[in-house]
This record gives structure tokens, sequence and C-alpha cells, in this order.
């Protein structure tokens, strides 16, 4: 059997300043003018087409709406979704009726969304408290206005959220026989798409890495990584970094357990050891045996 030892250095070194890090509590990139949607009532949406955001930070997703008339509709409905059309999944939904100053959730909505600006300002900007890398996606922004003619106003092309995160290993492990090999596997989330290196007995070596998909494509953040033909008695650590940071593993292999022969001559030693456990008790009870017959007979003869 395998042995081997995982010791995982808590060396994530972050590339970025604490001044940056405030700055990420609303980290928004807008790399085209922020996107229009319009119907034939004259409304429009305005949002970005892309926010950037850090793992475990709130992240503010832009949105606000502008209409032709000179009051504001006395009842509205705001809605977020992730993805759009029968696919969609609703965020955050809040009413606003008879010229309420505010817009109301239902009580079971997640507490991790809520409308960070004012409807009465035309401003319907989502707030997503302590974002994760799971949330990267295509979020969707809406105005619904109940009535005879229940409009709804949307931004058609969505606002891409991105996710980043300094790397962190998942899970170091060692696999195989001294038939087959043995090999390491290492892995690794972050995003951008961390780097990955190993580091043996010899020095720096090149693994072979693949990577799976997260949403839309865009999240890939978690990648895997394997370094083949590694020794009994030698010490390799996964090295994964990006330009938020860095974080290493290490796995040491021990030699394998001792080999059949040395088992089979246990096995014999413990055999002979219950045989000679049961022959004294024989003995003892043969022995007791004999002293009762004796003690029997010369009570006879003491008697007659």
């Amino acid at each position: 059997m395998l042995k081997l030892f995982i010791l995982h250095h808590k060396s994530r070194t972050s590339a970025m300043a604490s001044q940056q890090f405030s700055v990420t509590l609303v980290l928004l990139l807008l790399l085209h003018t922020a996107a229009k949607a319009k119907d034939n009532d004259g409304w429009s949406m305005k949002a970005p087409t892309e926010v950037r955001a850090i793992d475990g930070y709130p992240v503010v997703l832009p949105c606000s709406f502008t209409h032709p008339q000179h009051t504001h509709p006395s009842s509205m409905h705001v809605v977020w979704t992730l993805g759009h059309g029968r696919a969609a999944t609703v965020l955050f939904r809040c009413s606003s009726l008879n010229n309420s100053q505010h817009c109301q959730s239902k009580p079971d909505q997640d507490q991790r969304y809520r409308m960070e600006g004012n409807h009465r300002n035309h401003d319907i900007s989502l707030r997503i408290n302590s974002a994760t890398l799971e949330d990267s996606g295509r979020y969707y922004c809406h105005v619904e206005l109940p009535g005879h003619h229940h409009t709804i106003v949307e931004n058609t092309l969505g606002t891409r959220l991105r996710v980043e995160a300094a790397p962190h290993i998942l899970d170091l492990s060692a696999e195989g026989s001294e038939e087959s090999g043995f090999k390491a596997l290492c892995h690794i989330q972050g995003s951008p798409l961390p780097d990955v290196q190993w580091i043996a007995p010899d020095g720096v070596v090149d693994g072979d890495t693949t990577f799976s998909l997260a949403q839309e494509a865009i999240g890939q953040y978690r990648t895997s990584s394997q370094l083949l033909d590694i020794k009994p008695g030698g010490q390799y650590t996964c090295t994964a970094s990006n330009s938020l940071g860095k974080d290493q593993a290490t796995l040491y292999i021990l030699h394998p357990s001792p080999g059949k022969s040395t088992t089979k001559n246990y096995s014999f030693l413990l055999v002979l050891l219950l045989a000679l456990a049961l022959g004294t008790k024989l003995l003892l009870a043969f022995g007791v045996g004999v002293w009762v017959i004796r003690r029997t007979l010369r009570t006879s003869s003491v008697i007659n």
C-alpha cells in the first residue's frame, strides 16, 4: 500500500495592495460604452457590459432606466435574473405599489442580493454580498409595469460578471501501484485560471494539465494537473499562481509496505503462537484432571 503525507502550505501571497482591495468593494470595468436597451414606448435601460469583482467581497451591478413620462410610474416591479429566457434564474424581485418609496421584496428573498439604488431615482442597481467564483455569469435587469398595458423593459445585452480569486489548492493526492507506476494529482481553483508547476527532487518539472468549464465558458476557474512517474521516498510540491496570488502543497511519498513473503512469515508466526497457547491450555487441563483422579482414589482408600 502506498503511504503519503500531504503538507498544505498556506503561502498564498497577494499581488494587490490593501488599498486596491478596498476599491474592489465596488469594482467596475467598462469594456465598452454602457449598453442601452430601448422599447417602442421610449423606455430605455442602461447597464455596463462587464463588471469584475474579487472573491469574498461585495459587488454592485449598475442598472438605470429612463422613461418618457414626466412623472414616475405609480407602481413597478424590479427583477434581476441570472441568464436570459426560459433558462433564467430569478435572483431578486421587489415591488413598489401606489407611489411607495420602498421596493418590497418577499420574505423568502435571498439576503445575498439587495437593491443598491433607489428606484424612484431610476436606479435599480443590484448588490451581491460576498461574491464567489460560482457567481460569474451574465445578469439582466428588468422593470415590469403592471396595468392594462403590461410593459416589461429589460437590458437585453445583460451584464457579464467576472469574479476573480487567488489560487487555492483543493486537493493533492497520489495513486497507482508498483506495477503500473505512481502519479500525483493536484486540483486547483482560481481566476484568472492559475498556472501550475511541480517541484520534484530533481527540480521544477511540468505536469499534464486539463481544465473544466464553468457557466457560459467564461468562468474557467478550476484546473487539474498530474505528475507521472513519481518515486516512493520522494517529495513533490504542487504550486499554483495567478495575478492575485500563489498557493502550494507538498506530497511526501513513503516506501510501500513490506512484500508478500514478509506477510507470510508474520502469518506463520501468528499461527504458531496460537498453537502454543492452545497446547499450554490442554496440558494444564490434563494436569488438573490427573490431580483430581488421584485425590479421589486416595479419599476412597482412606474410607475403606
